[in-house]
């Protein structure tokens, strides 16, 4: 008994053996696999996030970068949705930044709603360029955006983009009048840089350097054409954050899929660099010109073309 006994304890051993060894082997590669994953998925999201802050302020794009970087060293592009809700977070550098200014400009336009005194002045009216020259850009979100979450997405376009809108930006650079102020801002001024800023749904383009290039283009003052530029931004960045956010954890074929962690991180991340970015750029454009912008990204897109004339970069 005790040898048939033996031999079911030997051989219940060796059937366990057979099962827990598999099992072992098994569960150590899913814990390996999950580690990398969750690494690549980390390094993916800070480095995005990174590119974000240093490209949302600056005439560049940072749309077309974040689409580069990620097919580029990533294999994969970072998605609308994950570009979009990282802009709250370089939005809210703009609220911080901006905050007197917008405060000022929110109060005096309700009090103006009531005070016929308040709408005559200068404040009142530039709240009202903001909220006009916003419209654009959110309605032809609205209308086009399973092209911006898809078709437009090609670096083949962000190539063609970052060449051809930085040209229009030296040439308005160059022939821009740049004599008024924020004192002397317009209505057409907020409309027709609201619909500047809404070719940036094509990545490549770039919000501020739409914004900024018809701002030159009109006659605005360099400083002028950028802080109204971060003024514009605020409620159709906002608005299109906050509408992709149910998409980015939703499956898709376009894009990486961040979990909320990442996505809060990366948001918060993009934002510190956003701030200092904001800074650096207002005191830059006081005393220079926006020709180096100019000349980086027409070699990005020259740069970006023979990548994917040579088959490094997939489109």
């Amino acid at each position: 008994m005790m040898r048939v006994g033996g031999a079911g304890v030997s051989l219940a051993g060796g059937m366990l053996q057979d099962l827990w060894l598999p099992a072992v082997g098994l569960g150590a590669q899913f814990f390996v696999i999950v580690l990398e994953w969750i690494s690549l998925s980390w390094l993916q999201a800070m480095v995005l996030a990174v590119v974000q802050g240093l490209t949302e302020f600056l005439p560049i794009s940072s749309s077309g970068h974040l689409s580069i970087v990620s097919k580029l060293f990533f294999g994969d592009d970072a998605g609308a949705s994950f570009t979009a809700v990282t802009q709250i977070g370089t939005e809210l550098a703009v609220l911080i930044y901006f905050a007197g200014d917008i405060g000022r400009l929110v109060a005096v336009w309700f009090r103006g709603l009531f005070d016929a005194r308040v709408r005559r002045t200068q404040d009142y009216r530039l709240a009202w360029y903001v909220i006009v020259g916003s419209l654009p850009i959110g309605v032809l979100g609205l209308l086009f955006q399973d092209y911006i979450r898809s078709t437009l997405r090609s670096l083949w376009i962000t190539g063609a983009t970052l060449i051809v809108f930085g040209v229009l930006l030296g040439l308005a650079e160059r022939f821009g009048r740049q004599l008024r102020g924020q004192d002397r801002l317009r209505l057409r001024d907020g409309v027709l840089m609201g619909f500047a800023q809404s070719l940036a749904l094509i990545p490549g383009v770039s919000r501020s350097g739409g914004t900024i290039t018809a701002g030159l283009a009109l006659g605005l003052d360099r400083p002028t054409a950028v802080r109204f530029s971060f003024l514009l931004a605020i409620p159709a960045v906002f608005a299109a954050g906050v509408s992709e956010i149910p998409h980015v954890f939703e499956p898709s074929p376009y894009g990486l899929q961040p979990t909320v962690a990442q996505m809060v991180v990366a948001t918060v991340v993009a934002g510190v660099i956003g701030y200092a970015v904001i800074a650096w750029l207002l005191r830059f454009v006081q005393r220079h010109s926006v020709y180096l912008f100019v000349w980086y990204r027409i070699v990005l897109g020259v740069l970006l073309f023979a990548l994917l004339g040579f088959g490094v970069v997939q489109p």
